[in-house]
């Protein structure tokens, strides 16, 4: 069975500097994305275990277990590489322009985009994404890292919107951290994604 690992960054935790802390980038990658790894793997294999064994009442809530846990995974893969060092600007090219004719302006996406992800109860992420049967942009506000997903939607900015994401440096000032965040997008990665996503 093909088990799931956790990538490795592609910057040093102190790259993002000082918008997100080496400390916060450490036990964000090394701790909790590591965490949802091993719950995934765990999850195929207790999924497995029960088909092997005929337990169909465990797999409800094994595939929740599976759904939270490599949704976390996921997710997590996609933040890491959306931020770069002496990232942040605006996009450029194709993705620019969708964005601009479907929020009216990437000062209007930016707005609504970091209101969503602030306005977060609880814990998710705020995702900007490709609806592939519509043939747009969306945004979106998933609950934990499963819930209220769009069936269709190619996430391809991921924004971690979880206390341990900011919380050791901001404290409970979502807010504050989202406004960071601005400041590293690497938004050629998320330009690549687009147009993986509408190819």
């Amino acid at each position: 069975m093909t088990t799931y690992t956790l990538p490795d960054l592609a910057y040093d935790p102190a790259a993002l500097e000082p918008h997100l802390s080496a400390e916060i980038v450490a036990l964000h990658h090394g701790k909790h994305h590591a965490t949802y790894v091993k719950g995934a793997n765990t999850a195929l294999e207790q999924i497995d275990d029960a088909r092997t064994n005929q337990r169909w009442g465990e797999l409800a809530g094994l595939e929740r277990a599976l759904a939270f846990n490599l949704g976390g995974h996921i997710l997590h893969s996609i933040y890491w590489t959306n931020l770069a060092p002496n990232a942040g600007g605006e996009p450029e090219g194709a993705l620019r322009t969708a964005i601009d004719d479907t929020f009216a302006g990437f000062a209007s996406f930016r707005e609504l985009f970091t209101q969503l992800t602030v306005g977060v109860q609880g814990s998710g992420w705020g995702i900007l994404g490709w609806e592939t049967i519509g043939g747009r942009l969306v945004v979106q506000q998933l609950g934990t890292h499963q819930d209220n997903h769009l069936l269709g939607v190619v996430p391809l900015l991921a924004i971690d919107a979880w206390e341990h994401a900011y919380y050791l440096q901001y404290r409970n000032l979502r807010a504050d951290y989202v406004t960071a965040i601005w400041n590293v997008i690497d938004w050629a990665d998320v330009a690549k994604r687009f147009a993986s996503a509408t190819r």
